[in-house]
């Protein structure tokens, strides 16, 4: 029996999706032709073909830039998620064939000491892989959500257990100890000890920003209604508290090369010592399913060592 034509899917193709996207960026079908070499009338037939499939119109021509329809905008967007998976689908297929992945993609969370992370990346280079290697910088639940939504094949500095599930694995990576810090011009610096919560609520803490992209995220170490200055990873809440910018809860080997040359005042709190247990997870349905570059990391990620380096290795000042 032959196979019926289905005129949408012979219209909707990546193609038209990515010119639909670079009709969207550019403004205009004129601009658009220019940038990919053909002349606008080609575009204007490719994109009547699609509306006449789907029987919709995706872009506004009341005005000369091309704007896209609320059709054409949920059209975008779920043909870039489409484009997304067609591109895993071929990863998948490269890594069955080669047992590495074409890609790796690391989410790290920025508590994750950076000296050692580079370390490592170092060390996988120079294996000489096929596999080419992303790191994202995550912070709190948006550690794990890059994993879990599938952006990300292993996350490390996970703060959050999480939940069962029989794609996603994880292990313990250790225990972060912080400790609070003002610059020694900061009203705090002199402040006696132990400082309760009652004082720090009268100045600024800076505050990094939970990643997560779904959601409202969650904070750490703040109280409600005190000023708070938010930034977007921990190297940057670093350098706003060296610069007298807010106090904050650090980990303490961050901090501690900071406190030992003066340029940060290490304050004990009323409140109890913040210590966090970390851990590290990664997408895989099944041992035989890891790929090779997976694999090293796992296998480096298994030696205490490491572990214990990428929770106290001081950054290089």
């Amino acid at each position: 029996m032959p196979a019926t034509t289905n005129p949408v899917r012979n219209a909707l193709t990546p193609d038209v999706i990515r010119l639909i996207a670079t009709i969207h960026r550019s403004g205009s079908m004129a601009a658009a032709a220019r940038e990919l070499g053909v002349v606008p009338s080609a575009l204007t037939y490719r994109i009547r073909q699609v509306e006449d499939a789907l029987d919709v119109l995706l872009f506004d021509r009341s005005s000369r830039r091309a704007r896209l329809t609320v059709a054409g905008q949920e059209l975008l967007r779920e043909g870039n998620r489409l484009l997304i998976e067609l591109d895993a689908i071929a990863n998948r297929v490269k890594r069955v064939a080669t047992g590495w992945e074409p890609q790796l993609t690391l989410a790290v969370d920025s508590v994750i000491s950076r000296t050692t992370v580079l370390e490592l990346c170092e060390a996988f280079f120079a294996l000489e892989p096929p596999t080419r290697l992303k790191i994202r910088e995550e912070a709190l639940s948006g550690t794990l959500e890059a994993l879990t939504s599938g952006q990300a094949d292993l996350a490390i500095g996970v703060a959050l257990e999480p939940a069962p599930n029989l794609s996603v694995q994880s292990r313990p990576l250790g225990t972060l100890h912080f400790v609070y810090a003002v610059a020694p011009h900061h009203p705090l610096a002199q402040a006696a000890e132990p400082v309760p919560d009652a004082q720090l609520m009268l100045h600024r803490a800076v505050a990094v920003a939970d990643s997560v992209k779904h959601g409202s995220g969650v904070t750490s170490g703040l109280m409600g209604g005190q000023d708070i200055f938010t930034v977007p990873g921990m190297q940057e809440k670093l350098d706003a508290q060296l610069r007298g910018l807010g106090g904050g809860f650090l980990p303490e080997y961050l901090a501690r090369p900071h406190i030992d040359a003066g340029r940060l005042v290490e304050k004990q709190m009323q409140r109890a010592p913040r210590v966090i247990p970390m851990r590290y997870a990664w997408r895989c349905a099944t041992p035989a399913a890891e790929g090779r570059a997976l694999q090293w990391w796992l296998e480096q990620l298994g030696h205490p060592a490491t572990r214990k380096a990428l929770l106290e290795r001081a950054h290089s000042l």
